[in-house]
């Protein structure tokens, strides 16, 4: 498990995603300020100096694949200043093995499914490799196969996660800490587990009678 996962629990609306936008700075507050990395970060190059430190999962894929080819969209990510700095060993197409989707390597990107879609942006962060994920509803469209590879690959992220998710299962896997942004504020909560009984069904395939 991360030994920094953060879950950022809230009502629809009430402005997850705009908080995750406001860290990154694709957003600026109205009051206050965003200190990243013990830096004030108020102007957009402020902001620029600190941002290739941070990976950050779209809550819509194709807000993120800006490239057709699957190829060029993962080469284009080391090309940013923390890999740079980093000195990767410039094969940024080993993220894709690690997800278990090399296969998908010479793929289109608008051919792929949507859980696919959501593990190729996740691949191109881990090619940065940032210090910090920040990930806004990641199981959204994903199927049960491609979870598992998405929750593989984040319980090994050596990082710090801040994750918004309505996902109870997968936020049981990611978070150890929680916090609650409302109306009246951002507090920190707790994460705990009750036991449940509830019945749903199961999908097997039917064998060939002999």
């Amino acid at each position: 498990m991360p030994v920094n996962g953060w879950l950022l629990s809230g009502p629809n609306g009430v402005g997850k995603t705009t908080l995750l936008r406001t860290i990154a700075g694709l957003e600026y507050p109205e009051a206050g300020e965003v200190i990243l990395f013990g830096q004030a970060c108020k102007r957009e190059a402020e902001f620029r100096i600190q941002r290739p430190r941070i990976g950050f999962l779209f809550q819509e894929s194709d807000d993120q694949l800006f490239c057709r080819a699957l190829s060029k969209t993962l080469h284009l990510a080391p090309a940013t200043p923390a890999c740079l700095i980093k000195k990767p060993d410039n094969v940024p197409l080993k993220p894709l093995d690690k997800l278990g989707i090399a296969h998908l390597a010479e793929r289109f990107t608008h051919r792929l499914s949507g859980g696919e879609k959501r593990l190729v942006c996740l691949a191109g962060l881990l090619a940065m490799r940032p210090d910090v994920l920040l990930l806004d509803e990641p199981t959204n469209g994903v199927d049960a196969e491609n979870g598992a590879k998405l929750r593989t690959a984040l319980l090994t992220f050596d990082g710090a996660i801040l994750l918004v998710s309505h996902d109870e299962h997968f936020v049981t896997d990611i978070a150890t800490r929680a916090m609650v942004l409302s109306a009246k504020g951002l507090h920190e909560a707790n994460i705990h587990q009750h036991l449940h009984q509830h019945h749903h069904p199961h999908i097997h395939p039917k064998l060939p009678k002999e």
